[in-house]
């Protein structure tokens, strides 16, 4: 049940990302009229309302949409890769190796991932796109490849795999052929719940002026835009708020789900 409500939300919050510019009724950054269009309130015209710039808001949440779950989905993809990699490199080889890239992971770990993203942002004059994705991707894989070091840990003393070394198959044979399918499950269920924690990440940082910068549209920074308006004009704030927590509900569900259908265990 959950894993079908998650894959159903997750579909049309990618639907609406990816035909966000036929479906939105205005330009996202576009100015419609400032003396008449300022926080006006939900309506036919305006089913979400405008902001204190008369910018139509349900233009700006599905473009901020598309941004946010492009940033999610290829950072959470750079973390899983480089963080897979990883992991099966530790886990395989074992000894120094082992060692050595386990206290890299360990000492990542141990700082809050959110201070590592805010001093590098801090220092980085103007963020790009494809600059926020690197800074999130990369500091988020660490967890990632404790996990997969752990599996590849469990899997590399079972018989399929010495079944496969005692009829001649090549480490990297072993590790791509039978290793790293047999890892792959919570791999996924990481990534999919991962997605939505890196759209809370990237709004949380938009929100203080450090994500992208304006006129932008990202559902942190429309956030920052009604945070004063909360008692005269709630929409504005609420939009963009309820679109981050149903992408976060809509991915968690998913995890759990994928998570229930995967382990053998939970059947």
């Amino acid at each position: 049940m959950r894993i079908r409500l998650g894959l159903a939300l997750v579909l049309a919050l990618v639907a609406l990302a990816l035909f966000a510019p036929l479906l939105a009724p205005y330009p996202p950054a576009a100015q419609l009229d400032l003396e008449t269009l300022r926080n006006v309130p939900p309506s036919v015209a305006h089913p979400f309302g405008t902001d204190p710039y008369s910018r139509d808001l349900l233009s700006r949440v599905l473009h901020g949409a598309r941004l946010s779950l492009t940033i999610a989905l290829l950072a959470v993809a750079l973390a899983v890769t480089v963080g897979t990699a990883i992991g099966l490199a530790s886990g395989w080889a074992g000894g120094l190796a082992d060692t050595v890239l386990m206290r890299l992971v360990d000492a990542g770990l141990a700082v809050p991932k959110i201070f590592i993203v805010l001093v590098v942002l801090a220092l980085w004059e103007k963020v790009t796109v494809v600059a926020l994705i690197a800074i999130l991707g990369g500091t988020g894989w660490f967890g990632v490849s404790r996990i997969v070091r752990a599996e590849v840990r469990a899997a590399r003393d079972r018989e399929y795999v010495a079944a496969a070394r005692a009829l001649g198959a090549s480490a990297r044979r072993v590790v791509l052929r039978h290793v790293l399918p047999n890892v792959a499950a919570p791999v996924i269920v990481i990534a999919a719940m991962g997605v939505g924690q890196v759209v809370l990440l990237e709004a949380g940082l938009a929100y203080l002026g450090v994500g992208v910068p304006q006129p932008t549209p990202s559902w942190g920074n429309i956030i920052a835009d009604g945070q004063h308006l909360l008692l005269t004009a709630p929409w504005v704030a609420t939009s963009a708020g309820l679109a981050v927590v149903v992408t976060v509900l809509a991915f968690s569900l998913l995890g759990d789900g994928l998570r229930e259908h995967l382990d053998p265990r939970t059947r």
